[in-house]
């Protein structure tokens, strides 16, 4: 007796040891003098040679052999005939039988002359031995529908209720204030301060409250304010309560500082800027963010988890009469146009090679309108902009952040356009960073959506390789090639124009006639090549 899987619906008939096979799994087989054609079985390949047969993906149940006789019983529920040692097989279904014991094992099948060999059935190894054929495991079917049930049940609770109905109004944003006995504090400690400081930060022009109700605000307590990020511009082009420059120094004076959404990150070298004296009030939204590096280079008098803006309006609306010193406020105002000179005659400098950074953007600075955006995208180039361009009102500096997240320019440019019109939308690029975007000069251009784009290219990752240089002795990885960018914004249907030592004379002329380009619908890229300065040696840029 030995057990085998059901053949795939074929008709065997077996006459004076002639076998023919008929509609197999509608398949075609012929066979004639004892040998065995089979033409894509099951869309297996089944190939027979020397009078032997070779099946694929064969489900066999039980078969007895005795004396050339073939029994086949109960084949799935399908009707058997034998007649004249002839077996037929009619169309046996596409089932999984299962066996117990999961294995047949077929010893010696021999019908006279005709020897019949099975390999690779249902993707499991034969070994042939003897005219002998042993079946190891059986079809893994089962395995699968029950693995497809799994994933169907595991798809059908991970996405349960997603098409239900649900309250889609939007969430209302929670937003700390600070208390009123933490504003009163503030007042207590800024009314008795002699030479107070604000520096504010991005946050700061975060709603509820609008950006030109803060300016007011700022200008109604009269302290001297540092802005930075996207705050630049926010006391306009010119304040007398807007210094820029010399911070760190100012930092080491001031008795009382606020910190309204600045951050002791690096940008403030973790809090080590501030003096031991000074009587510090940090506020910020974010509880990590107000209280950075507290307790290792500083510590706040007073820390306020709130809305930086509603703080600065509440604080003006108490410190009435409060007038800050004006000593203090010349002070840093002449600290202020004494380093504005200096990078002035710095601008004049010849760099080794090509334009000198400073003078490109001191003219960029001149003939930029009043009713300009700036849009921040790069690293060195970028950081030199910060101190040289001045954003001419409140929500008209875009930069990426304090990460410098590069290849925001494009996409900053676009919304900024879109949402002002009526602007000159102005992205400055260093040479690494436009890599990143330069492909949506065709989005500028396809849309009609006319921006200027500045470039610094000074042929490397300058930001990177300020401080790996000295620290390591190698600039590896950060040297880049003076390349014509200005031909890519041509390709993509803009304008360009190249700055660099043999127009220097024109550059203002240059810068002109990308303003006009711009305002007749023309996208404009300014290739500026620039060589190195010594100016913000020694800054943090690892």
């Amino acid at each position: 007796m030995v057990y085998i899987l059901v053949w795939l619906s074929m008709v065997l008939s077996i006459r004076k040891l002639d076998l023919k096979f008929d509609s197999v799994v509608d398949r075609e087989l012929s066979i004639r003098n004892i040998g065995v054609q089979f033409d894509s079985v099951v869309d297996r390949v089944l190939s027979i040679r020397n009078q032997s047969v070779q099946f694929a993906s064969v489900i066999i149940r039980v078969l007895s052999i005795r004396k050339l006789d073939l029994k086949f019983d109960s084949v799935v529920d399908r009707e058997l005939s034998i007649r004249n040692i002839g077996v037929q097989f009619d169309s046996v279904v596409d089932r999984v039988l299962s066996i117990r014991n999961q294995s047949v094992i077929i010893r010696v099948l021999s019908i006279r002359k005709l020897d019949l060999k099975f390999d690779t059935v249902v993707d499991r190894e034969l070994s042939i031995r003897n005219v002998g054929v042993q079946f190891d495991g059986v079809v893994d079917r089962v395995l699968r529908c029950m693995f497809c049930r799994y994933l169907r049940n595991h798809i059908s609770n991970l996405f349960a209720g997603a098409f239900e109905e649900r309250d889609k109004t939007p969430l209302k944003p929670v937003i700390p204030k600070a208390s009123s006995s933490q504003v009163q504090k503030s007042i207590e400690l800024i009314s008795r301060a002699k030479r107070p400081l604000i520096l504010v930060g991005s946050q700061a022009t975060l709603p509820p409250v609008p950006a030109e109700q803060l300016r007011k605000s700022l200008e109604k307590i009269g302290i001297p304010c540092f802005l930075g990020g996207m705050a630049r511009g926010l006391l306009g082009q010119y304040s007398p309560i807007q210094p820029r420059q010399k911070r760190g120094e100012a930092l080491k004076e001031a008795d009382v500082v606020i910190l309204a959404g600045a951050v002791a990150d690096f940008r403030l070298s973790y809090g080590r800027t501030f003096s031991r004296k000074s009587k510090i009030i940090a506020v910020n939204r974010n509880k990590n963010q107000l209280l950075k590096n507290s307790d290792m280079f500083w510590k706040p008098t007073i820390a306020i988890e709130g809305d930086v803006a509603s703080f600065i309006t509440e604080l003006a609306d108490g410190l009435k009469g409060f007038k800050c010193d004006q000593e203090w406020i010349q002070k840093l105002k002449d600290k202020d146009n004494d380093k504005e000179n200096v990078n002035r005659e710095k601008s004049k400098e010849k760099t080794e090679k090509h334009l000198n950074p400073l003078k490109v953007l001191m003219e960029a600075e001149e003939v930029m309108s009043d009713n300009t955006v700036m849009v921040a995208d790069g690293g060195d180039f970028v950081s030199t902009a910060a101190y040289i361009l001045r954003p001419r009102s409140p929500l008209h500096w875009l930069d990426p952040g304090a990460f410098g997240t590069l290849g925001v320019g494009g996409g900053f440019a676009l919304g900024a356009k879109l949402c002002r019109p009526d602007c000159d939308v102005w992205i400055i690029y260093g040479d690494g960073s436009l890599g990143y975007s330069i492909a949506e000069f065709d989005t500028f251009t396809r849309h009609k959506i006319p921006v200027i784009a500045l470039v610094g290219n000074d042929a490397a990752w300058t930001q990177i390789e300020r401080e790996q240089l000295p620290m390591f002795g190698s600039s590896v990885a950060c040297k880049l090639d003076y390349l014509n960018y200005e031909t890519v914004s041509v390709g993509y249907g803009g304008k360009g124009c190249r700055l660099d030592r043999s127009n220097e004379d024109k550059i203002k002329e240059v810068l002109l006639q990308a303003i006009k380009d711009s305002r007749e619908g023309h996208s404009v890229l300014i290739n500026a090549l620039i060589g190195t300065t010594n100016f913000r040696e020694g800054s943090l840029s690892v």
